[in-house]
């Protein structure tokens, strides 16, 4: 039997931290974007244990303050993506400035240095992970789902959707509906 499992990424790193944190007797407090201001500095043999506690789970700690300002940029669109109301109040570039007081130029240049992909780039591919997730869930209409992800139409979902996967929209929904039936079938 297969089943479908939907979970919060952010909700499910948040957990993982806190246990670890609080298993090591830490007095912290999360900053939001994947920070974590310690009231009291931890020894650099607590912060390996740390370390090699949280990379069981795919979690690493950045020490590069650049790698650093890159996850909290993906973080932030991440947040942008997701329906966030008061990021989504303002354009990815003016929201990205505001936020980590830096000027966008800088943020743009910086990520694509070390990711190799622009920030518009990387806003598409989590706009249409989030797709692909609203349509697997089937409840939503492509037309609440353009809206909810901020594209003018349809048709501009459409397009970046088939640029990004090679399939349109209904093509994707019609191969997954295929497979929710196979299963239900061999079930």
């Amino acid at each position: 039997m297969t089943i479908n499992v939907k979970f919060e990424y952010n909700t499910l790193c948040r957990k993982v931290l806190c246990e670890q944190l609080d298993a090591m007797g830490f007095t912290y407090t999360l900053l939001g974007t994947g920070e974590v201001d310690f009231k009291q500095t931890p020894s650099s043999a607590q912060m390996l244990v740390l370390s090699e506690k949280l990379s069981a789970y795919g979690i690493e700690i950045i020490s590069n303050q650049q790698t650093a300002l890159v996850q909290r940029i993906k973080d932030a669109v991440t947040l942008v993506v997701n329906g966030d109301e008061e990021a989504q109040k303002y354009n990815v570039s003016t929201y990205l400035s505001e936020k980590l007081d830096y000027s966008y130029a800088y943020l743009s240049n910086l990520f694509s240095e070390i990711t190799h992909t622009s920030i518009e780039n990387f806003v598409i591919l989590k706009k249409i992970d989030v797709a692909k997730t609203l349509i697997i869930e089937n409840n939503l209409t492509l037309t609440e789902i353009a809206y909810k992800l901020n594209y003018s139409s349809v048709a501009h979902l459409s397009t970046q959707f088939k640029k990004t996967t090679g399939l349109t929209p209904s093509s994707f929904q019609k191969i997954i509906k295929k497979r929710k039936e196979k299963a239900i079938d061999r079930d």
